[in-house]
């Protein structure tokens, strides 16, 4: 029997170590400016962009540090584990607002070490140390909609 196969069809075929640097990073930003998971992202295995939602626009420094903080994340090795769990009991935190009307009772939480955990079916590294160097490319901010793009990349 499939381990899956009480999971919803998924029809990406992530890179694993990019795939998880967008974990990585959404609690990045959740934690140094109280955002949501971003819900608009594109990643690649040569090069991902991200798009947040955030009052004002992060300042150079603030940028320095997202990087920084990803490579350490990165470096510490956390163990990426899996877990099911009834979608009726799930830990506190965890938001299924984003998955599909149609979505299975059971529910896949992928968890880094004590730093994230949310809902995925995806491909994931076994440790974040497997992720590479996380590099930010640059980024983009859009005033009216205040959104904050970021493009980056893994190098593995």
């Amino acid at each position: 029997m499939n381990p899956d196969s009480d999971f919803n069809d998924h029809n990406k075929d992530e890179f694993p170590p990019a795939h998880t640097a967008e974990h990585l990073l959404n609690q990045t930003m959740i934690r140094m400016f109280g955002c949501q998971r971003s819900n608009n992202a594109h990643v690649e295995r040569k090069k991902s962009k991200i798009t947040y939602v955030l009052e004002r626009k992060p300042d150079r420094k603030q940028e320095k540090e997202i990087e920084r903080r990803m490579n350490e994340l990165i470096a510490a090795d956390l163990p990426v584990t899996f877990e099911t769990v009834d979608r009726d009991h799930l830990p506190e935190g965890v938001d299924l607002s984003r998955l599909p009307a149609d979505a299975s009772q059971t529910i896949r939480l992928v968890r880094i070490g004590d730093y994230d955990v949310c809902p995925c079916i995806g491909k994931h590294v076994r440790s974040t140390s497997q992720i590479g160097r996380f590099e930010m490319l640059g980024s983009n901010w859009d005033e009216h909609q205040h959104t904050y793009r970021i493009r980056f990349k893994v190098v593995v």
